[in-house]
């Protein structure tokens, strides 16, 4: 039963914190959100102890019927495997976390029983998507994380910018779902069932089957598998679906700590590994996931070299961390791609927490360049920010060092061409994370302060509230790597993961431990080297980077502005659209829709008015009228004698 109390313990804290704010008041609505997100954590994590010990019955927790349509009768029930409870574990605790820092942090704001009650909500989705038992329930919670996205992004909605941002989101995301949402309904096609344990049973059966697709037809299992796999790139924000994540940072840091962290993001690399049975019996599927995920990882950190925002630059560093994990997925390395989406869920909340504090000592300023020289200001802040960037760096003994260097080995032992792509280009993601990190971490906290002197006199550190949970995912950020790693991918992980996740047999798994030892340092090469690079540009001579702008202009222009992709969408999609539903509008809603009726309204009235003007009151005119009536008479009928 920990299991159905972690899941809706923070739907009722949302519900209290939300509906209640009028009869409990401000403190208790936002008491009763964080202290139903700590009964979640406590259950989440007491569940997982008692699996580690045995106690735990795996299986689906029945709660309810549900849909029941001819043969289609999926039922309400919560999956309880061992890929579920760690995600049940990981996102209660990294929630409840966020929720205490966020009563230090938005205590000045107005409405802030709406935030806890949107924030409390936001975990009930994220944890009815990782327990769902089939892809319908899954599909609720998956659109649950969405919706509620879209309202904290756009928590300030009068800011222009955040519902601008909140609105790119859902759209965004709402293209992925499509694919996501037809993917489903092929998958029923093909298996009958949309329950996890039916599909994943009956792959064999179906590896033959083929379905037409635009006049060609394809293995329908492969269709399937990339269907899906669209969904998750809308809501993990890989390549050609990413340009909603960095707007995202119009929402409160918290917000983002939550999204980038233990949900919404998370969600499709979930999905990836839940579905590794399916997966597994879809080489091409596998092959065009790792293709993105390599992509998607060197894509992104060659923006975030680039960019000012403190926020966006750790965001950028989410869509590059999330492209490391689909290509541990796309080679067949399931359960290293949840190793680091586990130890990425410590550093990346700690790391935009710890920006969050930043930001909150500095009078709300966000742009690195108007930082510098806080270490001594912000300490602890200081400290555990390092804690996040040296994880993100995968710079040892961190937790991101033993997740990421076990992404590339087992790229490289793929032994593939897509596989050697995926080494190559994270490899090269390693060197450009760890100096875009240390870019961050030595212009916001080194060198000479850069902030107009009435912000420096108001520098402060973040109060108790937040700095409590910074240093526990500190904590997390240095030793999960260490603790997880034997269970999740060392000799442990086939009796620790069981049958929740399907590793391919004879897969990279085995291999990890025998490639060349030049493969296997060259991550840590390439990341100590990003950090002497930045150490140069920004500590002993800070007058380089813009000499190195203004000379490679082309190039700092195009990384700058995102590889233009934000442009060529508008061009392409957006003003096209724009233009079509105009026409509509002046064209088909106005000239025809509107324009019959009130075009025979205004001809009924015109006709009317004329008529009446025919009734002059004058005899004469009356009997000229009828004479002359009488007269066309005649004439006709004498013409037709």
């Amino acid at each position: 039963m920990f299991t159905v109390a972690a899941v809706f313990a923070p739907l009722i804290g949302a519900i209290l914190a939300g509906l209640g704010r009028p009869f409990l008041g401000k403190s208790l609505s936002i008491a009763a959100s964080i202290v139903f997100m700590l009964l979640s954590a406590a259950a989440g994590i007491a569940d997982f102890l008692q699996f580690q010990q045995g106690g735990v019955a795996l299986g689906p927790i029945h709660l309810s019927g549900w849909i029941s349509v001819g043969a289609f009768t999926p039922d309400w029930s919560l999956r309880q495997d061992t890929l579920s409870l760690v995600m049940v574990t990981m996102v209660s605790f990294v929630s409840m976390l966020i929720h205490i820092y966020s009563a230090g942090y938005m205590a000045h704001d107005k409405t802030v029983p709406r935030f806890f009650a949107y924030l409390s909500l936001f975990t009930f989705a994220m944890l009815m998507l990782v327990t769902a038992n089939n892809l319908l329930q899954l599909f609720f919670g998956w659109e649950g994380v969405g919706l509620v996205s879209y309202l904290l992004i756009g928590y300030w909605y009068e800011r222009p910018s955040a519902n601008a941002a909140a609105i790119k989101a859902f759209i965004v995301n709402r293209v992925g779902d499509v694919g996501f949402a037809v993917g489903i309904a092929l998958t029923y096609f093909i298996f009958h069932s949309i329950s996890f344990d039916q599909i994943f049973a009956a792959v064999g059966a179906h590896t033959a089957d083929r379905t037409t697709l635009f006049g060609t037809t394809f293995p329908a299992l492969e269709v399937a598998a990339i269907l899906l796999f669209i969904g998750a790139m809308g809501k993990s924000a890989q390549i050609f679906l990413h340009t909603w994540l960095a707007d995202a940072m119009e929402g409160p840091t918290p917000v983002s700590a939550l999204i980038h962290a233990a949900t919404m993001v998370a969600a499709g690399v979930f999905l990836v590994v839940r579905i590794s049975p399916l997966l597994n019996a879809t080489p091409g599927a596998m092959e065009f996931i790792t293709v993105i995920g390599g992509s998607t990882a060197l894509f992104a950190a060659t923006i975030g070299c680039v960019q000012n925002d403190i926020k966006r630059i750790i965001a950028y560093s989410t869509c590059s961390q999330l492209g490391y994990m689909f290509l541990a997925t796309g080679v067949g390395a399931y359960p290293v791609a949840m190793f680091h989406l586990i130890n990425h869920a410590f550093f990346k909340a700690l790391l935009f927490l710890a920006a969050g504090s930043v930001i909150h000592a500095m009078s709300d300023e966000q742009d690195v360049r108007l930082m510098g020289g806080l270490a001594k200001k912000l300490p602890v802040t200081w400290i555990v920010m390092l804690a996040g960037a040296l994880a993100l760096a995968g710079i040892p003994p961190f937790s991101g060092y033993y997740s990421k260097d076990a992404i590339l080995a087992a790229a490289y032992a793929a032994h593939t061409p897509v596989g050697t792509y995926g080494w190559v280009c994270g490899v090269i993601t390693a060197g450009l994370t760890a100096f875009y990190i240390s870019r961050l971490f030595l212009l916001t906290f080194h060198g000479k302060s850069r902030a107009p002197q009435h912000v420096q006199d108001h520098v402060h550190e973040s109060p108790l509230v937040m700095l409590g949970p910074l240093v526990v995912l500190a904590l997390g950020a240095l030793g999960a790597g260490m603790l997880l790693r034997h269970d999740f991918i060392g000799a442990g992980y086939p009796a620790f993961w069981g049958s929740s996740i399907a590793v391919p047999a004879n897969g990279v798994m085995s291999a990890l431990e025998s490639i060349p030892s030049w493969a296997a340092l060259a991550p840590l090469a390439f990341a100590i080297g990003g950090i002497v690079i930045a150490v140069i540009l920004y500590l002993i001579a800070p007058g380089l980077p813009a000499a190195l702008a203004s000379q490679f202009s082309l190039i700092y222009k195009f990384l700058l502005n995102k590889w233009y992709f934000d442009e060529i969408y508008d061009a392409l999609l957006v003003k096209p659209a724009l233009r079509l539903a105009k026409f509509a509008w002046h064209f088909g809603d106005e000239q025809v829709i509107d324009g019959v009726p009130t075009g025979l309204a205004t001809l009924t009235s015109e006709a009317s008015t004329e008529t009446v003007k025919l009734q002059t009151g004058s005899i004469a005119l009356y009997a000229f009228i009828m004479l002359i009536g009488l007269l066309a008479f005649l004439s006709i009928f004498l013409w037709l004698r």
